[in-house]
């Protein structure tokens, strides 16, 4: 089985490595990939029975109904809440995302966001580059038997969470559901507002969709115990942009994310003006490893569609 038309909308050529073009090419009759500010989008929705997209792609009511014999939404990406999955599921069209490639690239991020901040990486690599190696007006502090929260312990939150064990840490973690396999290794069960409030280091993973949204709000904010570090690996849309720089205007906390390349300018330029928040690429992801395994998992699930067994299906 092959598809008709396949549009892929917002790809450039080196997204994907020639022999996962090729397995594409082989499951479809014609196709096309277009940008995404393209005026010919609508034109070609309307013929496609496949669409492919990008982390951030909208594809929302209105796209589905312009668009009569789609059969098949793949995101090349974990995070699908811009993606309309209930109406999609209502019009027979499944939705597939890449869950779980970047496991070990982003909680070993996590941890190296961290100690740059606790160790002063930086300041440390700017002071020897400027012929200053003195050890003196260092101030840092350690991992080892600090309160360490996870918010949300799905593939990435539970690996930081094994890996904050293994620096000696209390780890504690709140998630929708209770996973007894982890709290058998060590990892303690709390309410989320315990975790919040008692933890010293709190790393965020939840999935944005309609429920996620400024999970992170103003009353979730003001918990937040003083002098904690806060790192946000997931998207921003989490979080209460404006109750943030309210509390960083405070000075007792640090905020950190590494998903600028989603936010709008005006939300950067209210952040970036905080020394205590630490904003970075969208870098989580980026490691040979992940990479491979993210277009692995994208085509196959295209392929796998086909074949009448889909997987990674979202709705």
């Amino acid at each position: 089985m092959r598809f008709k038309k396949i549009l892929m909308i917002g790809f450039e050529k080196d997204n994907l490595e020639q022999k996962y073009w090729d397995r594409i090419k082989l499951v479809t009759e014609e196709l096309i990939t277009l940008p995404k500010e393209s005026t010919n989008v609508m034109k070609h929705l309307s013929t496609a029975d496949c669409l492919l997209v990008k982390l951030g792609a909208t594809v929302d009511k209105e796209t589905m109904n312009n668009a009569p014999r789609l059969k098949y939404i793949g995101m090349l990406g974990t995070g699908y809440g811009r993606i309309g999955t209930e109406y999609a599921s209502n019009k027979g069209i499944v939705v597939t995302n890449v869950p779980g490639y970047s496991r070990e690239a982003v909680a070993e991020l996590v941890f190296g966001m961290i100690l740059g901040c606790i160790r002063e990486l930086e300041r440390a690599k700017k002071r020897a580059l400027e012929g200053d190696y003195s050890d003196s007006r260092y101030s840092a502090s350690e991992i080892k038997d600090k309160t360490f929260g996870i918010i949300g312990l799905g593939r990435n939150g539970s690996r930081v969470a094994e890996i904050a064990l293994g620096f000696g840490a209390n780890v504690f973690y709140w998630s929708r559901n209770r996973k007894r396999e982890f709290e058998a290794e060590g990892i303690k069960y709390d309410d989320l507002e315990c975790v919040i409030s008692k933890s010293d280091f709190l790393s965020l993973h939840l999935a944005l969709n309609k429920d996620t949204e400024n999970f992170l709000d103003e009353k979730r904010i003001a918990q937040i115990k003083k002098g904690a570090i806060v790192v946000n690996t997931s998207p921003m849309e989490l979080v209460d942009i404006n109750a943030l720089e309210k509390r960083l205007e405070n000075g007792d906390m640090t905020f950190i994310l590494d998903h600028s390349d989603e936010m709008t300018e005006e939300n950067l330029k209210k952040l970036s003006k905080y020394k205590n928040c630490i904003i970075y690429p969208p870098i989580g992801y980026v490691t040979k490893e992940a990479a491979i395994a993210k277009q692995d998992i994208f085509v196959g699930n295209i392929e796998n569609f086909l074949r009448g067994t889909p997987t990674n299906k979202v709705n």
